[in-house]
């Protein structure tokens, strides 16, 4: 079983959530564009959704084909690589972070660049890439045009799909007269932010030599790799340099070429909220005379499988990154991505992060607290994951302080004895009485009390307790 990976992370949370979000909260602008843009892409989406009749049989079949996966993950994976192999690429296995970014840079260092080309991937973002290719001498220049502007701004992306929803577009333009080499525009327009963006891009793919990628589906039977993309920049990338490494995690393996039929119906619509993906591209191994002449793809582990032996936790791999279920977050539309200090933010980042990690990672362990328990996720999830189950589940299983564990013993012991629990009630309840008049103005609710309580109240009320328990009331109405 693969350890958990490195502490140093982009999935490993530095601060804890509750500090996090408590400072994102005082950020009105941010706040202003979250809400705008994630209330766009909901509403696009259900109106595409709404337009499939058989949109849950889509989401059931899709999920049984990935708890298939999860279920023969080693043999399809070694069934990948063979036909990979056969089709003339070059098929890598890395255990863990460190060892993918090792395989990267020396497949680079061998082309002899020092620059490379990105296509949008969340992998070689989980795994830190771009990091550990400038430590080695070589710039990676991401394509997409949100990626470009989170780069340009030497920050960080704040969601899946729409890596710079936290900027809008004014910031935008001054970022790109700032850092954009040539960029003269005074103009805000989207459209003309987008064309410099084009044509700054354009000599960059025109020279580049290697291109790097991740993949959203992998599809076993045949070795092919899948990327969707709206901008045609990856087009551009999967077609242009001479040589083209694939960094995929395993998760994004499918059993059939027929399986993807479903998946590019599904991801879309959840994703972008259109009907189909403006650019699909399909390849399998190397064609002489046609893309590349050199394919190396990296099947990337990464704490995976470990996930995969958690009955519970599991069918978070099951997760095709639409992020569908941070656009309907309120949570997140509050928060923003950086709050949860990894690459996967949002209800699927509190799952994922924390058990790619181990809970023990960092502040990782306070990712499962980083919602409402609403539902909401689960109800727009294509592949139906149950992500409020599964935050329970994290809940129930991560680390907890001492006087926590000491305070649910207490509470069993109590409760497992009808004589204790209601001694117990009888006492709370006499005690909670002279609170209730001091409370009164703030609803009977407390707002501050001691430690240890203290850790409840610093982020929500403490309601008292009721004047009269439910038995209490029935013998004094029933009993007469």
């Amino acid at each position: 079983m693969t350890p958990p990976p490195g502490r140093h992370l982009p999935i490993v949370a530095a601060t804890p959530f509750p500090r996090a979000a408590a400072g994102a909260l005082r950020d009105a602008q941010l706040r202003a564009n979250l809400g705008r843009a994630t209330r766009t892409i909901r509403d696009k989406r259900a109106a595409v959704v709404a337009e499939v009749p058989d949109w849950e049989r889509l989401r059931e079949r899709a999920a049984r084909v990935k708890d298939d996966v999860i279920d023969r993950l080693p043999e399809l994976v070694d069934q990948f690589a063979k036909a990979a192999t056969a089709a003339g690429a070059t098929v890598h296995h890395a255990a863990d972070a460190a060892a993918a970014n090792a395989l990267v840079t020396e497949l680079v260092r061998a082309r002899g660049v020092d620059r490379v080309v990105k296509v949008k991937s969340m992998a070689t973002q989980e795994i830190g890439l771009n990091e550990a290719l400038a430590a080695a001498g070589v710039t990676a220049v991401e394509t997409d045009l949100a990626e470009l502007i989170v780069q340009l701004a030497d920050d960080t992306p704040s969601h899946i799909l729409v890596p710079a929803i936290h900027y809008h577009r004014g910031q935008i333009r001054e970022l790109f007269a700032r850092r954009m080499p040539g960029f003269t525009a005074d103009s805000d327009d989207p459209a003309v932010l987008a064309g410099a963006a084009r044509e700054y891009l354009r000599r960059t793919f025109l020279s580049a030599r290697v291109a790097i990628c991740g993949a959203n589906f992998a599809v076993a039977e045949t070795g092919s790799l899948v990327v969707v993309e709206s901008e045609g920049n990856g087009r551009m990338c999967l077609t242009l340099p001479d040589t083209l490494i694939a960094v995929v995690g395993v998760e994004k393996l499918l059993p059939r070429f027929t399986d993807l039929g479903d998946f590019l119906r599904l991801l879309p619509r959840s994703s972008t909220g259109e009907r189909m993906n403006p650019y699909t591209s399909i390849f399998t191994g190397v064609t002489p005379g046609d893309g590349p002449r050199r394919l190396h793809v990296v099947l990337l582990d990464n704490g995976r499988r470990r996930i995969a032996a958690d009955p519970v936790g599991r069918a978070a791999l099951r997760c095709i990154r639409c992020s569908a279920c941070l656009n309907v977050c309120p949570v997140y539309e509050r928060v923003g991505g950086h709050a949860y200090g990894s690459v996967y933010p949002g209800p699927i980042g509190a799952i994922l992060s924390p058990q790619l990690t181990g809970q023990d990672a960092g502040h990782n362990a306070t990712l499962p607290y980083a919602s409402t328990l609403c539902g909401a996720c689960y109800d727009v999830c294509p592949v139906k994951i149950d992500i409020p189950a599964i935050l329970v589940h994290l809940r129930q299983t991560g680390p907890k302080p001492a006087a926590e564990r000491a305070a649910m013993a207490w509470l069993a012991w109590t409760m497992r004895d009808r004589r204790r629990w209601r001694a117990a009630l009888r006492t709370v309840r006499s005690g909670g009485r002279p609170l209730r008049v001091l409370t009164r103005r703030h609803g009977g609710r407390l707002r501050r009390v001691p430690w240890p309580l203290s850790a409840w109240t610093a982020h929500r009320d403490a309601p008292l307790p009721a004047g009269e328990s439910f038995r209490d009331w029935w013998r004094r109405t029933h009993d007469s």
